[in-house]
């Protein structure tokens, strides 16, 4: 009856499975403890909690004072916000004077085309006068050669005793007034034509003179133009600077960024100095959707897939276990592989990720962070026979794929 009995339990199916240890963690990362850390160096003014304390998302942890010498100012804020306005009163000055001068550019350049206007009146003026002289100058000169032919007949009968002195005279009287008038007319002219030259030069005189003026007044703009985009600058920078340190006078608080638990104060007098990025207090979230790390061995990582079933002891929750029956154990908790990492992890072994199977039995409200859990991976189904010869020849399991459950 013995050995009848022993032969039917060799043929009874037997589960086969991977055993591996881990711990109960959080399923994403943010649910994880995490440090708290300052972002400014401080002191310590005031603790608002202790180790141990619940807080709530946006509640003041730790009170700190300010120690560098850039910010100890109390009015630091309202004598930045004094220089921006400051600023903004110089560029306004700046932009103030560039329209100033844009008006008086356009004044300058209405001033130097009157100006070149009435040069050209006047040159137009000088050249009628100048052909009227030269009208007058070329009668006059008609006049003397007429005078001197008559003058030279007029001497030669005289000299042949045909007129008289008297009559010489007269006509040398009207000779020399031809010729004084000649010489007045040419003299007008010449003067008439040096006045033309002299518009000429004053006209340039005048278009360099206005150019020098306007070059000027252009000059300043530009440099008042720089001075406004400096100022805009300085301005830019202020606000910066305004910016920052408003930031930073929020920064002396530290506040819960979410709901959980105080545990882990690093710091725990008042009036102790901390540094830039120094962490103060760890914080475990309140809400946690908790998982199971367990690490495998290389050589049973190809068993395991996402998907697959994973039954667990947690410590401190008593269970019976019958390895190759997973149905007749007792007090076991069951979930489903999340994620299997593709790199191996210090220990030499590859984590899985597990999270809690919803349609198996609930999870413990118990569980903390860092439990330990023993792991049962689910396999394949084989006679027990077979598992004790396998184990005998130290064989691994049976390599198999899960095949996806079908949809109704």
């Amino acid at each position: 009856m013995l050995l009848l009995v022993f032969v039917i339990i060799l043929f009874l199916p037997w589960t086969q499975n991977i055993r591996a240890k881990g711990s109960v963690t959080a399923l994403k990362q943010e649910q994880r403890s995490q440090q708290i850390n300052t972002i400014i160096g401080g002191r310590i003014e005031k603790w608002d909690v202790k180790e141990g304390d619940h807080v709530k998302k946006g509640d003041t942890l730790i009170e700190l004072s300010e120690i560098k010498a850039d910010y100890l100012d109390p009015e630091l804020l309202k004598r930045t916000a004094e220089q921006i306005d400051a600023k903004k009163s110089s560029v306004n000055y700046y932009q103030n004077k560039i329209a100033a001068t844009e008006s008086q550019i356009q004044a300058l350049k209405g001033s130097l085309e009157a100006k070149l206007n009435q040069l050209k009146n006047k040159y137009s003026q000088a050249e009628v006068k100048l052909q009227s002289d030269s009208m007058d100058m070329i009668a006059a000169n008609n006049d003397w050669k007429i005078a001197s032919l008559q003058y030279n007949r007029q001497k030669s009968m005289h000299d042949s005793g045909l007129v008289s002195l008297t009559q010489l005279e007269q006509r040398n009287q009207s000779y020399q007034s031809a010729l004084a008038k000649k010489i007045g007319a040419e003299n007008k002219f010449y003067a008439t034509r040096q006045e033309l030259g002299i518009i000429r030069i004053e006209f340039s005189a005048v278009q360099q003179e206005y150019s020098e003026k306007v070059s000027k007044a252009e000059s300043d703009r530009y440099g008042s133009l720089s001075s406004v985009a400096t100022g805009e600058g300085d301005i830019s920078k202020l606000q910066n600077q305004y910016a920052s340190y408003s930031i930073r006078n929020g920064m002396y608080y530290i506040i819960a960024p979410q709901d959980g638990q105080i545990i882990k104060a690093r710091k725990s007098g008042i009036g102790e100095i901390v540094k830039e990025g120094e962490m103060l207090v760890h914080i475990v979230p309140s809400k946690i959707d908790y998982a199971v790390e367990l690490y495998v061995s290389p050589v049973d990582l190809p068993l395991i897939s996402e998907g697959q079933k994973v039954r667990f002891l947690f410590d401190g929750f008593p269970a019976i276990v019958f390895s190759g029956w997973p149905e007749a154990s007792y007090g076991t908790y069951q979930g489903v592989v999340s994620a299997v990492e593709s790199d191996v992890s210090d220990n030499g072994k590859f984590k899985i990720l597990i999270k809690e199977d919803t349609s198996y039995r609930k999870w413990p409200k118990q569980l903390k962070m860092g439990t330990g859990a023993n792991g049962i991976a689910l396999l394949k189904n084989v006679p027990v026979w077979y598992e004790l010869w396998r184990n005998i020849n130290s064989f691994p399991p049976d390599y198999y794929k899960r095949k996806p459950e079908e949809k109704k």
